[in-house]
């Protein structure tokens, strides 16, 4: 496994230290075992689209929260029961019935809209809202002519 020393970035740069901080985390969570399988994709200038492939889950068995940044999606399946557990003889069993935890870094003022569960498929839609200060403006340009303050236009 490769590390990526982030030390003269530290001592150079004021502010990174969180952009550092997530090119570790993405490094570290690269290892994990993939499954879900899903796809990022985007659906417009400020709209994203995070589709996780959970068959056999049912809604109440998914939850998704944000906090701070971080998405997290988690899949825990009901506990089977004993009894018919025990009837079923598999010949071969493919179909993966474990827990999951998806975790997905969110960019600032990218929030959840809507999710959705549909033939196994989990869309997730995501945006970007930035703030009205944040957003581009016009800025109007005055003439050159000389303003005068309250006290002295009285006194003129």
């Amino acid at each position: 496994m490769r590390t990526i020393d982030f030390t003269p970035l530290y001592r150079s740069a004021v502010g990174f230290d969180r952009l550092a901080g997530l090119l570790e985390s993405a490094a570290r969570t690269s290892q994990e075992n993939g499954w879900p399988p899903y796809n990022i994709e985007t659906t417009g200038e400020n709209a994203y689209r995070i589709e996780i492939a959970v068959a056999g889950f049912k809604p109440d068995e998914l939850s998704l929260e944000v906090k701070e940044n971080l998405l997290t999606v988690t899949g825990k399946k009901a506990a089977n029961d004993d009894a018919t557990a025990a009837q079923k003889t598999y010949l071969h069993r493919g179909l993966a019935e474990r827990d999951f935890e998806r975790r997905f870094q969110l960019a600032d003022y990218v929030v959840v809209t809507d999710a959705n569960l549909d033939n196994g498929l989990l869309s997730i839609s995501l945006k970007r809202e930035l703030p009205e200060a944040l957003k581009p403006r016009r800025i109007e340009i005055g003439t050159g002519a000389a303003r005068l303050i309250e006290g002295e236009a009285a006194a003129a």
